[in-house]
């Protein structure tokens, strides 16, 4: 039963991630004034989806044990760079964990990171989304890890860690317009992203330093954890 269970919420997981997105997009189609509500709580249960499935895959203590140790690195990481706006290691680490050690832990990773440094910056309505949009970062990671894209090139690696802090930009840039943004237009829309635009750039240029400089160090030491106790059977890979 909890076998079926797992396999179920997995089956589901693309799906409730995708969610969010054309949520976002169908409201602002339609003109729904609720959009703000709406479209967090589709972030909402796509987050505990995500959640429940990496539960029921009942993980032993030497799988979760990368994971937590990653996302406190990349929380700590982010408050520890919280003077310089924008030069964050999340997306870098989430990636990461998202290549070497599966989706689901590279969502675990992103999504932690955000929850827990938030403890410093603060909590609010802002979370769910960081947690959802850096959880994507390191799940997308994961599964271009599997298609070998991220693994046969070097620039591809560099190249996705920009255009994830794009994408990280993206949604929360979206959450804002959707939210606060009043009438919606498709000129307060594209004012809003072009005022966000030179600090995405800045989380894409940070990201792509923070992996050159991480890439390979860390990696040969997650690879060598994976190997010793014996992680060939993580998450995002053979599911």
């Amino acid at each position: 039963m909890g076998s079926h269970r797992a396999r179920l919420l997995h089956a589901l997981e693309p799906l409730a991630l995708a969610a969010v997105p054309l949520s976002m997009a169908a409201c602002t189609i339609l003109g729904i004034e609720a959009t703000a509500g709406l479209t967090m709580l589709v972030a909402l249960l796509a987050l505990l989806l995500v959640f429940a499935g990496y539960e029921a895959s009942r993980p032993a203590l030497r799988q979760v044990m990368p994971t937590v140790v990653l996302a406190s690195l990349a929380a700590a990481g982010r408050v520890l760079f919280a003077p310089l706006p924008d030069v964050k290691p999340v997306s870098a680490i989430a990636i990461v964990a998202g290549s070497l050690l599966g989706r689901r832990n590279g969502f675990m990773v992103g999504a932690l990171a955000a929850l827990v440094s938030n403890a410093f910056f603060g909590q609010g309505a802002w979370t769910p989304w960081q947690m959802y949009a850096w959880g994507l970062v390191g799940y997308l990671a994961g599964v271009l890890a599997d298609a070998g894209a991220l693994r046969r090139h070097r620039w591809a690696l560099l190249a996705y860690g920009f255009a994830s802090a794009l994408l990280y930009g993206a949604i929360l840039n979206g959450w804002y317009v959707l939210g606060f943004v009043r009438p919606l237009t498709a000129a307060g829309v594209l004012a809003g992203y072009a005022a966000a635009a030179p600090w995405d750039v800045v989380h894409g240029l940070a990201t792509v330093g923070f992996l050159a400089l991480i890439w390979l160090p860390w990696g040969r030491s997650i690879r060598r954890v994976v190997a010793k106790y014996d992680l060939s059977g993580r998450d995002g890979h053979g599911d």
